[in-house]
């Protein structure tokens, strides 16, 4: 499998190999329009172990049809009568958001948005974003993938509603003008039932395509998440609120702050798991080895000149001697000296059957290799 290019931002933090999952809080609109709700959210975000905070940004004429606007929209989710004034009250404008980046990376996070059109691609370059994120809804928006292509920053790209053809297209048209993608894998179902997260699909992913993979969840719980970080995400997201009872259908898959740092703690325990990846044995076991394990002792007073043979072995505690493996191997040997009950075998007590002399720790599990 291809190694992923490392992307770096230009604060100095990291997203790719070697890295710790970059661990977005995706605030979204769940502050509800309000600033107020809004600078409480990144304070969470940042006291739960987040590394960014994510808004979104739609310019609502851009975005939708006239007819689209004046429908009537009605429900307990709703903002407003029509579909453009619910929309339209749940909008930070462009100056709240410059206000939210500098309390964001005042905090040490990170602060970008998924922009849902045009106008907003342009204003989140105009605030000075670190990198941009194409929501699952315009993955197959290629005009936009173009324009936030050419802005030169890194760019995430979630793929929820996507089949592979969609997302050949839409790394292919952001490749034309550079490298620094992150895919996420996602299933834009909110919420996601876990039997559908299909974690695996990130493998294929990164074998695809060769870039940055992470995972966007929706899940209500944390489950999925955490077992996300065997499949080593560049990027985790999960949506972000401060009450899960609030009107709006981002907040039954979101998670409240203490949720969240939850899962950052346990993502940070598991990439901690995931670090050793060859077969060894660590000091700490050794230790153990040597309480628990047995060793080679004689199961019987014995004279000198005694050939051994298997009835006159057994093996106990602790495991300080030479190991039980080895018990095969020194039947046939003769005693140089007496042996009592429940002492431990040494090398120096034996004489190799066909060897004349007198054995040494380093002669006899030499002559012993041939057996």
């Amino acid at each position: 499998m291809p190694t992923a290019p490392l992307i770096r931002l230009a604060s100095g933090q990291g997203i790719g190999p070697g890295c710790p999952a970059f661990l977005v809080a995706e605030i979204g609109n769940n502050h509800q329009g309000s600033l107020a709700l809004a600078r409480e959210m990144v304070r969470a975000a940042a006291a739960s172990g987040a590394s960014a905070v994510k808004f979104q940004k739609r310019d609502n004429a851009a975005l939708f049809t006239k007819a689209g606007l004046d429908a009537p929209y009605a429900g307990k989710n709703s903002f407003g009568d029509t579909y453009g004034r619910h929309r339209a009250a749940l909008e930070l404008s462009g100056e709240a958001l410059a206000e939210l980046k500098a309390l964001a990376e005042s905090l040490g996070l990170t602060f970008f948005a998924s922009a849902w059109d045009r106008p907003s691609l342009r204003l989140l370059g105009e605030l000075g974003v670190e990198l941009l994120k194409i929501p699952s809804a315009d993955l197959v928006n290629l005009p936009l993938l173009r324009q936030a292509g050419a802005m030169g920053l890194p760019v995430v790209i979630s793929t929820g509603m996507s089949g592979l053809s969609d997302v050949d297209e839409a790394v292919a048209e952001l490749r034309r003008h550079h490298d620094r993608i992150v895919i996420l894998h996602c299933n834009s179902s909110y919420p996601c039932p876990d039997e559908q997260v299909g974690l695996p699909v990130m493998n294929i992913l990164r074998r695809r395509y060769g870039l940055p993979v992470g995972y966007s969840g929706h899940e209500r719980g944390i489950g999925p998440t955490i077992a996300s970080v065997a499949f080593a995400p560049a990027v985790i997201e999960r949506h972000f609120t401060l009450d899960r009872t609030l009107p709006g259908t981002d907040h039954q898959a979101s998670l409240a702050p203490e949720e969240f740092a939850a899962m950052a703690r346990l993502v940070r325990e598991a990439e901690a798991a995931m670090r050793v990846t060859r077969k060894q044995v660590f000091a700490g076991e050794a230790a153990a080895a040597a309480k628990l394990r047995k060793s080679i002792v004689f199961a019987r007073d014995l004279p000198a000149g005694h050939v051994l043979g298997p009835e006159d072995l057994t093996c106990k505690c602790p495991g300080t001697g030479l190991s039980p493996v080895l018990c095969d191997a020194v039947c046939g040997c003769r005693l140089l000296a007496k042996a009592r009950q429940d002492d431990q075998l040494a090398w120096g007590m034996l004489v190799a059957p066909e060897t004349p002399g007198a054995a040494d720790a380093d002669a006899l599990p030499k002559a012993l290799s041939g057996f």
